[in-house]
């Protein structure tokens, strides 16, 4: 692996940019030293682009529809005209829907989910990993934000977990297909923390010995993780201990401690979240 700081003179692009764990993303960006930075989010993320632009960062928003593969396109040839490329690519953005199965919506839901959540970072990063492998003089990062939903099932979580499921079993694939053709320069790092406090999984109880992360604890640790280029970040420590117990267990047994013990099974009851 390339020594040399991923991060110092890089051109970042983070998805989800305009609030919450995608504009820390941003600041940690711009404090490490990144030569340039793309702000891509549904929603105007111009007022911190600016904001972010004093430290004398370039750092730009744009506009972008994640689960829409042509609008990615069109968003990623304006970062090449603008920036040349990329070099460190932080698929943030997701969703959450939280009912039974049953109760959703095949488009608004499941379909809205799995676009944003999983083939949004698919597509993206497959618009960048051809030139990230092409340039080996420096070193290249990925960090996609899974979930510990994606590690194990939980009920009202269905469809975020599929996705995240998804995301995961790609994520570790890609890592593994760059290692065995040699671009060791890229290094990609799959985060799965549990409940983080933005505001997407208000109301969620965190399971036992399973603090709700703040914004703050989950970029911290998930930005070290892809600084290092950590395989997998899991927090917090709760998350290994759940899939290691789920991995020994037969499914009776384990259902039975999840639900009874540590409460994971009705950890979203009173869930109220904001969707996005």
């Amino acid at each position: 692996m390339n020594a040399r700081d991923p991060i110092r003179d890089s051109r970042v692009l983070i998805t989800g940019a305009a609030r919450g764990m995608g504009e820390l993303y941003a600041r940690r960006a711009v404090a490490a030293g990144a030569r340039a930075v793309a702000l891509w989010d549904i929603t105007d993320a111009a007022a911190l682009a600016a904001d972010l632009s004093r430290s004398g960062v370039d750092v730009r928003a744009y506009r972008v529809d994640i689960s829409d593969r042509e609008d990615i396109a069109r968003a990623a040839t304006e970062v090449r005209i603008d920036f040349g490329g990329v070099d460190v690519l932080i698929n943030n953005a997701g969703i959450v829907r939280g009912a039974p199965f049953w109760e959703h919506d095949p488009e608004r839901d499941i379909e809205a989910t799995m676009r944003v959540n999983t083939l949004g970072a698919m597509w993206l990063t497959r618009e960048f990993l051809p030139e990230m492998i092409a340039d080996a003089t420096r070193p290249a990062r990925i960090l996609n934000i899974a979930s510990a939903a994606g590690t194990l099932a939980n009920p009202r979580m269905s469809v975020y977990a599929g996705s995240k499921w998804a995301l995961i079993g790609w994520s570790e694939s890609v890592r593994l297909e760059l290692e065995a053709h040699g671009h060791r320069h890229i290094a990609v790092t799959t985060f799965c923390p549990s409940y983080v406090s933005t505001g997407m999984f208000a109301g969620a109880r965190g399971p036992l010995l399973t603090p709700i992360l703040t914004p703050r604890q989950a970029t911290q640790a998930a930005w070290r993780g892809m600084v290092r280029g950590t395989p997998m970040v899991m927090r917090p420590w709760t998350v290994k201990l759940a899939m290691a117990l789920r991995g020994v267990l037969p499914t009776r047994p384990w259902d039975a401690l999840a639900r009874r013990v540590f409460k994971v099974y009705s950890s979203m009851d009173a869930f109220t979240g904001h969707g996005g």
